[in-house]
């Protein structure tokens, strides 16, 4: 029995070879369905074919030599380029997909009996799936603005090939610089700039505000707290859905502290989790209230003009996470706690991710745990002050009349957990 299943077996990984030709066979033959017979270059038997030629030409290759399978490829793509020029005289179709689709499953067909079934397998339903997607794909494409590709252009750009070649160790003063981390923040906010955008695109205008409120807070909720309020001004009417969206921005940002310190240091959670859940909650309740108090019917929703991918914030926020990396190691060295929570308190008048980041490596060895969370916890207060006087001083009353009260509710609720957890 174990002979019969031995799955290493060449006649197994010639089946297999044959099913992964089948699978994308089933999807090119539901596609020409309609076509007469002897009008398809191509259908489930041909590709059933293909993968089994490729795994037989695969056996032969590791029998007796690799240059077989070069000659097997050369032989075939000239039969289907000969079959592809004949089917032009039925029908013009200068697509080839079709054609990369038979060679695409003749390689697969020798993976499969080269020791890689199961990647073969995979491959062949990635393959059929981009296949059955033509329509989707292409309605994508036209959709897509020029300055929306060049955007996802330079976010692969900044990932895919810049991140790798950077050094994942320590330079500098107290080896605090590491080019890979700092460059790999700079990636993630572009990211979720980029991702956000998209989603307010697809969101439509009618559900802008709502939409844009969340994902500025998972990108900066600074920015939008001082676009919606100076929008507040210009459109008086708009000004209660206007704080619900900053409250909703506001309130967003601690979740997004939280998924930082799971990314660079886990253990931190467990000490800020519960500050977080409360201040969020506070932002969170109010702004559902306010939306629910006042619906969007007649209204507009205002259009947040930015960069899909934000990639000048981006590299500034980096140039921020270095700068406060040092000092943050610097006044740790220097000053001890009492430092850390100087430069806490003065980074949350901007920004909360930079300190989260730079403190959440440094409670991985120099600092204690529970400095670090009191210090995460200290500049999301200060941030959160900082944007309740935007909405005092530039955004309309009313705005501020929504924002005020939550923002400090949420703060006698942290100021609340700090008592307890540090009395």
């Amino acid at each position: 029995m174990e002979h019969v299943l031995d799955w290493q077996s060449p006649l197994w990984r010639l089946g297999v070879a044959v099913l992964l030709g089948a699978i994308v066979g089933l999807q090119r033959g539901w596609v020409t369905r309609n076509q007469q017979e002897g009008q398809r270059v191509a259908g489930i038997r041909t590709y059933s074919l293909v993968g089994l030629l490729g795994g037989l030409i695969g056996l032969l290759a590791g029998i007796y030599s690799a240059v077989i399978l070069g000659f097997a490829l050369v032989a075939l793509s000239a039969v289907i380029t000969i079959a592809y020029l004949s089917s032009q005289r039925l029908a013009v179709n200068l697509s080839i997909t079709g054609l990369i689709g038979i060679l695409l499953t003749f390689l697969l067909g020798c993976l499969a009996v080269s020791g890689e079934p199961v990647v073969a397998v995979s491959a062949a339903v990635v393959t059929a799936i981009i296949l059955d997607m033509k329509q989707e794909l292409h309605a994508a494409i036209a959709k897509v603005q020029e300055y929306e590709l060049d955007a996802a252009l330079r976010l692969l750009l900044i990932s895919v090939v810049l991140l790798p070649l950077l050094p994942n160790e320590g330079f500098g003063p107290w080896k605090a610089i590491n080019p890979f981390e700092i460059w790999w923040m700079v990636v993630l906010i572009a990211a979720i700039s980029f991702v956000g955008y998209f989603a307010i695109r697809i969101g439509g205008p009618r559900k802008g505000i709502l939409f844009t409120s969340l994902f500025a807070g998972l990108s900066s909720s600074t920015a939008l707290t001082l676009q919606f309020s100076n929008l507040s001004k210009q459109e008086t009417a708009l000004s209660p859905l206007l704080a619900s969206g900053i409250l909703i921005s506001c309130g967003t940002m601690f979740p997004r502290i939280l998924f930082l310190c799971s990314v660079i240091n886990a253990r931190l959670v467990a000490i800020v989790a519960v500050p977080m859940a409360l201040m969020m909650v506070c932002f969170y309740l109010p702004a559902i209230w306010v939306w629910l108090k006042n619906p969007m019917a007649g209204y507009q929703a205002p259009q947040v003009k930015r960069s899909p991918l934000a990639l000048p914030s981006a590299l500034a926020f980096g140039v921020v996470l270095l700068v406060i990396v040092v000092l943050a190691q610097a006044l740790q060295e220097w000053f001890g706690n009492t430092g850390t929570y100087v430069l806490s308190a003065v980074s949350g008048i901007t920004d909360v991710d930079a300190i989260t980041l730079a403190l959440g490596r440094q409670s991985q060895n120099q600092l204690s745990l529970q400095t670090a969370g009191f210090a995460i916890v200290l500049a999301a207060c200060v941030n959160s002050l900082v944007k309740m006087l935007m909405a005092c001083f530039a955004g309309s009353r009313t705005l501020a009349s929504y924002v005020v009260l939550p923002v400090v509710i949420s703060l006698c609720a942290a100021a609340l957990w700090a008592w307890l957890a540090f009395r």
